[in-house]
C-alpha cells in the first residue's frame, strides 16, 4: 500500500491540467465515489492492528494532498480569462448559411388556394387509392370508357367491375365523397396528386398534381363558372390576361369546355410554349352532369353546379417558364435554388 501511495503522490504533484475537463477527470480518478482514495480506504480495513495507526496517518495525508491539489487547480482555472473578457471585433460578419426554398409546385398550390379561399372556397382532401365507384362510376364514366383501360390507369385490383381498386386518376373522386356525405351548398377545391399510366417525357409524367373545384347550389349557371374562372386567371397571371372557352367533352359535366389563356411567355405573339398559337389550355370545366348529382344523392331538379380541374404543373410552367415536367420530381438542388426568393 505504501508503494501505491508513493506512486500516486508523484502523479498528483506532477499533474497540470490544460482545461476544466482534464481537472474533472483528475477529481473522478482520485476523489470520486469509485476513485483511488475510496479504494485505498477499503484496503485499509484489512491492515493489521499494529500497522493501522501508521498507515492511517499516511492515508489521511495522501487524501488531503489530493483535495488540496484539486482545489488549487480549480481556483486557478476559474480565475482565468473568460470569453466575455476577451477582446472581440464585433464588426466581423457572421457565418453565412444556405436559405431553404419552397418547391415551385408548393408555391403554385398555395397561391391557387389563396385565390379561391377569397371567393369562399374551402379545401377538401381524399385518399389517393380509390375504388371504381368514386373514381369512375359515380362520375358518369361508362364501362367502355378509355380511361378505364389498363393503358391509362394504374389498377391495384382489377376485376372488371365495381370492385376495381386503382390509384386515382383525378381528384374528382374527392368531389364525389363530399357530395355523398354532405348537403348542398358545396364550394370547395381539391388539390392533390393523381396518377396516369403514361410514358414519362418533358410534357407528360406518370404522376402529377391537380386542383379541382366544385360549386353546387340552387340556380348555379355557366355564367357563374365563367366569371369565377375569369377572376382566378386575372389574380394568378395578372390583369389583361385574355381568356377563351372552347366546347369540349367530359363524362361528368354537360355542357363542358376547355379554357385557354393568352400565353404568358410570349404575350400572345406565338412561341414554342403555346405552339405559336398565342393560347395555352390550362383547365377543363363545365356544369355538373345531373347524373353525377343523382348518383351522390342530390336532387338535380333543385340543385345545379359547376366543376373545373387544372394541372398544377401546367400552371407552374406558364408562371415560371419551366419547359420540362421531369424537373418537378427530380429534386435537383440547382433547379430548386431558383425559387429561394419566393420563400419570403
Amino acid at each position: 500500500m505504501q508503494a501505491q501511495i508513493d506512486q500516486y503522490t508523484a502523479e498528483i504533484n506532477a499533474f497540470s491540467p490544460a482545461n476544466a475537463d482534464e481537472l474533472e477527470t483528475f477529481r473522478i480518478k482520485f476523489l470520486g465515489t469509485k476513485g483511488i482514495i475510496k479504494d485505498l480506504f477499503e484496503q485499509f480495513k484489512t491492515v493489521g492492528p499494529e500497522e493501522k495507526r501508521t498507515f492511517g496517518k499516511v492515508l489521511n495525508q495522501f487524501k488531503q494532498l489530493a483535495e488540496a491539489k484539486y482545489n488549487e487547480l480549480k481556483e486557478t482555472l476559474d480565475s482565468g480569462p473568460k470569453a466575455k473578457d476577451l477582446a472581440l471585433d464585433l464588426t466581423l460578419p457572421g457565418e453565412d448559411f444556405a436559405v431553404g426554398s419552397r418547391h415551385p409546385l408548393s408555391l403554385v398550390r398555395n397561391e391557387i388556394i389563396d385565390i379561391f379561399k377569397r371567393l369562399g372556397f374551402v379545401v377538401a382532401e381524399g385518399p389517393e387509392i380509390e375504388d371504381d365507384w368514386h373514381n369512375f362510376s359515380a362520375l358518369n364514366f361508362p364501362e367502355e370508357h378509355p380511361a378505364r383501360d389498363m393503358q391509362d390507369t394504374f389498377f391495384i385490383k382489377k376485376n372488371s367491375g365495381k370492385d376495381d381498386i386503382a390509384l386515382r386518376t383525378h381528384t374528382s373522386s374527392v368531389q364525389v365523397r363530399m357530395m355523398e356525405h354532405g348537403k348542398p351548398p358545396f364550394r370547395a377545391i381539391m388539390p392533390g396528386r393523381v396518377y396516369r399510366n403514361e410514358a414519362i417525357s418533358a410534357r407528360a409524367h406518370c404522376f402529377f398534381h391537380q386542383v379541382e373545384g366544385l360549386y353546387v347550389d340552387e340556380n348555379v349557371s355557366f355564367a357563374d363558372l365563367k366569371q369565377t374562372l375569369y377572376h382566378f386567371v386575372q389574380e394568378l397571371y395578372g390583369e389583361g390576361t385574355k381568356v377563351r372557352f372552347r366546347p369540349s367533352y367530359f363524362p361528368f359535366t354537360e355542357p363542358s369546355a376547355e379554357m385557354d389563356v393568352s400565353c404568358t411567355i410570349c404575350g400572345g405573339s406565338g412561341c414554342n410554349m403555346c405552339k405559336y398559337s398565342g393560347w395555352v389550355e390550362i383547365l377543363g370545366c363545365g356544369m355538373v352532369d345531373p347524373n353525377v348529382l343523382e348518383n351522390c344523392g342530390i336532387d338535380s331538379k333543385k340543385y345545379t353546379g359547376f366543376a373545373f380541374g387544372m394541372g398544377m404543373e401546367r400552371i407552374a410552367n406558364l408562371k415560371y417558364v419551366i419547359r420540362d415536367l421531369r424537373l418537378f420530381s427530380e429534386n435537383d438542388v440547382r433547379f430548386l435554388k431558383q425559387f429561394q426568393t419566393e420563400i419570403l
